[in-house]
């Protein structure tokens, strides 16, 4: 199946490994079985295989001695490494249910803007939004009175799935459904391109869940994020 990798593994288990490995190769900064996005992108690093040990060696070597990284669907570390941070979260795909519709109002968003996004990010906290994180798929956002009130756009891009990230509105133009829109038509031209939209939650954030299964979403797994040091002291650090 297209969507397996050789071991028969769903891509969606390991989905940072498959777009850097795959759609969001030209991001990848990667050693062996190991690779990252840049900082200024997605704080996110993955392992081909979490359980072999020879891949994180190679994320040792990538990230190099007490460096730290956030890693997916990892529940737990090689001796010698620390776990110094996590959270839980679920991720939910497209279902046959989902409409999707362009939204006329809606404008592409591109490098020019990301002063504008980060400033609704910092206030509405979808979740990490970078510097450079608009380059890696479309971004769309409604603007009022020349304002950016409201964003949804692509993240990860595997193969045959792009996952629909920073869906965040204004709180004072909330109650409109223009996330609703939004997330429609970002999901449009995933579906044009003949993928599926997939999207991932904090797993408290109920709200938000309880939205996008409305929109024909449905719940596929619980996954957990875990921030990691590599073993060793980073040599600066010692100097200083």
């Amino acid at each position: 199946m297209a969507h397996q990798t050789a071991l028969g593994t769903h891509l969606l288990d390991n989905p940072v490994w498959a777009a850097l490995d795959g759609p969001h190769a030209g991001f990848a900064e990667q050693f062996g079985r190991a690779a990252r996005y840049p900082a200024d992108v997605y704080a996110f690093a993955a392992l081909a295989d979490p359980a072999d040990p020879a891949a994180w060696a190679d994320l040792h070597a990538l990230l190099g001695p007490g460096a730290t990284a956030k890693v997916k669907g990892v529940e737990s570390v090689p001796d010698g490494w620390d776990v110094i941070g996590g959270g839980q979260g679920v991720q939910l795909v497209a279902t046959g249910l989902l409409r999707t519709e362009p939204a006329p109002e809606a404008v592409r968003l591109g490098a020019g803007d990301v002063p504008e996004i980060l400033d609704l990010i910092a206030r509405t906290r979808p979740g990490p939004f970078l510097a450079r994180t608009v380059h890696l798929g479309t971004y769309l956002g409604i603007r009022h009175q020349g304002r950016l009130i409201a964003l949804a756009g692509e993240r990860l891009r595997l193969p045959g799935w792009t996952e629909i990230s920073a869906v965040c509105t204004d709180p004072a133009h909330r109650g409109r459904g223009l996330g609703t829109r939004l997330v429609r038509a970002v999901a449009a031209g995933i579906v044009e391109r003949g993928e599926t939209p997939f999207l991932h939650a904090a797993a408290h954030n109920s709200t938000a869940i309880r939205l996008y299964e409305s929109l024909g979403f449905t719940l596929r797994r619980r996954t957990t994020i875990l921030q990691v040091r590599a073993p060793g002291t980073d040599a600066g650090a010692e100097a200083l």
